[in-house]
């Protein structure tokens, strides 16, 4: 299988190398590939560069793809090209996860019309308001719709990961991955200790 990573300038690092690290983890049964508009350096929020290898014109067939969130999302909604993209792959992945406001892009692209779904809860209506047509869950660790699993904010996506591995491997080895990292997985997706917090994040943090 190939799980392809799709970043663009100012994602949140953990969004994508929280489930990276989780799938990295099953060494030769997922090959993991990182995509973004133009090959070469993409820069997170936080600083660091992650290397493109592959530009949305050349990207292989995928498995499975990942959009992170973070404070680059908003611009984002506005790139015709990822739009374009992510409505031509999508379909033909067998799952598309997204992190924190990743699943705000999902929306906008029309993917989750008719879904549930979720998102970072700080920030949710940048993702709820993008299409009217989902049902948006405001209390999920994550939620899994079949072709398309949402998360809560960054570190959730860690989770969703592990979940997803449960589905396509199995728990045992799931669970042998967790135990791996020496991560402590949360595994209902319905507890959400951080949906308290609904949209009280600042506007100028979510972009």
């Amino acid at each position: 299988m190939r799980s392809g990573a799709v970043l663009y300038n100012d994602f949140e690092l953990l969004d994508a190398y929280g489930p990276l690290e989780m799938f990295g983890c099953l060494g030769d049964d997922l090959e993991i590939v990182v995509i973004a508009e133009r090959k070469g350096p993409v820069k997170s929020s936080g600083g660091p560069q992650t290397l493109a290898e592959y530009d949305f014109d050349d990207a292989p067939e995928l498995d499975m793809l990942l959009l992170p969130g973070g404070i680059g999302t908003v611009p984002e909604l506005g790139n015709a090209a990822l739009m374009k993209f992510l409505q031509t792959r999508c379909p033909n992945s067998q799952i598309n996860m997204s992190v924190w406001t990743g699943s705000a892009l999902f929306a906008k692209a029309g993917l989750l019309d008719g879904l549930k779904a979720t998102s970072n809860k700080m920030f949710f209506s940048l993702a709820s308001s993008q299409s009217d047509k989902v049902e948006w869950v405001e209390q999920a660790r994550w939620v899994d719709a079949g072709q398309y699993v949402t998360s809560s904010g960054v570190s959730a996506g860690t989770d969703m990961a592990l979940a997803v591995i449960q589905r396509i491997f199995g728990a045992e080895r799931a669970r042998q991955v967790a135990d791996f990292t020496e991560y402590q997985w949360h595994q209902d997706a319905d507890a959400d200790p951080f949906a308290q917090l609904l949209n009280q994040g600042s506007p100028a943090v979510a972009g």
